[in-house]
């Protein structure tokens, strides 16, 4: 599969790994990475988020985590070709069954969402069955440093019940990021995070196209420094 270019860093693709795509990016270029030192990713894919977050924080260190043995490889080999490989790790391992001594101060994902496929790809990546939204948010909770976040980009259709979830697991939302695939339409994703301690809750709009295949001012201002325009598509 054709490898993905953007602009310190190059993304190779394979079949059976979900590729790049705009909730990816978005969650990348979202995700509140500001004075962060240490960082969790959960189901790394090709490590697209890490390598954009590893671009906007120059100092953290990051670890990704996936149970496809294949992503993981993949995720390796792009974070060795990255020029922030020497902050980058990647190992396999379910998260359900991760120990970890550290803390970490953001937590992010593009968690499962999708109840059923036949596809082998989307099982793991993306079915519930492999890690559903209670067990990311519970051990996401255990994880984190103090002052930790967790951030996810979920379908609008999930929200309630993940911030639900998370309250019952003692974390609070703090941000709520809505998008919009175009102007005028429904929300169609949300970009969720999430904090141990109760904070007012930050809440905005983002439109990503604002006529089809035309980005929007706002998208093309939140990616400026990673795309090569070409079109993202999930």
């Amino acid at each position: 599969m054709k490898s993905f270019k953007f602009k310190q860093f190059e993304i190779q693709q394979s079949k059976n790994v979900f590729r790049v795509g705009t909730d990816g990016v978005l969650l990348g270029s979202l995700a509140n990475v500001d004075n962060v030192s240490k960082v969790l990713e959960v189901g790394t894919g090709t490590g697209l988020i890490s390598l954009m977050l590893a671009q906007r924080n120059s100092q953290a260190n990051f670890l990704g985590i996936d149970i496809n043995e294949e992503a993981v490889n993949l995720t390796k080999s792009n974070f060795e070709n990255s020029p922030f490989y020497l902050r980058l790790e990647n190992i396999l391992q379910d998260f359900k069954a991760f120990q970890s001594k550290e803390k970490f101060d953001l937590i992010v994902s593009n968690p499962p969402y999708f109840e059923e496929s036949d596809s082998e790809k989307d099982k793991l990546a993306r079915q519930t069955v492999e890690l559903n939204f209670l067990q990311l948010i519970s051990k996401s909770s255990g994880s984190l440093s103090e002052n930790g976040i967790l951030s996810v980009i979920i379908p609008f259709e999930a929200g309630n019940d993940f911030v639900r979830i998370a309250l019952e697991n003692q974390l609070f939302l703090i941000r709520q990021v809505n998008i919009k695939g175009i102007e005028n339409s429904k929300v169609k994703r949300l970009v969720l995070e999430f904090s141990l301690a109760k904070k007012e809750v930050e809440e905005s709009e983002f439109i990503i196209e604002k006529s089809p295949r035309q980005y929007s001012d706002q998208y093309l201002e939140l990616t400026k420094e990673f795309h090569v325009f070409k079109e993202v598509r999930n």
